[in-house]
């Protein structure tokens, strides 16, 4: 059985991206055409997909690491600011679009919220699992 630890991880995370844009549940809010990922970017992300690459790698990071919440996420998509001749500084990222992706993914059922060796967070379900696997699949 081939699973996404037996892929490579870009070429996952564009496959699924792909696929997750065909669903009407899990488009862009208007707006995250103006806001930036983090306090640590200057800019927007210049990619007009960005929001479902975002999608694809928070499920495969839940995947990999369930349960988790907002925060850890945070944490893995933080990052150093230039703050000009003093010390970088590490950012976390924004918790409003990782909030709201969580919220798309819960209602079409790939994740959903858990409490599991007293960590509370969210966990991957079959559905998500399937998925995925199924994407691997075709990738491998």
């Amino acid at each position: 059985m081939v699973t996404i630890y037996d892929v490579n991880s870009a070429k996952l995370l564009e496959k699924v991206a792909e696929e997750l844009r065909k669903l009407k549940e899990l488009e862009m809010p208007e707006w995250a055409k103006f806001v930036k990922t983090s306090s640590a970017k200057e800019r927007h992300p210049m990619r007009q997909d960005w929001w479902h690459i975002r999608t694809a790698s928070v499920l495969r990071k839940i995947y990999m690491k369930g349960p988790i919440g907002v925060s850890k996420l945070r944490k893995d998509y933080s990052g150093k600011a230039r703050r000009g001749h003093k010390r970088n500084r590490v950012y976390p990222g924004s918790g409003k679009i990782i909030r709201v992706i969580l919220q798309q993914l819960e209602k079409i059922e790939y994740i959903k919220q858990e409490e599991k060796r007293g960590h509370k967070g969210r966990v991957i379900t079959s559905k998500g699992i399937k998925f995925l696997n199924s994407i691997s699949k075709g990738l491998k």
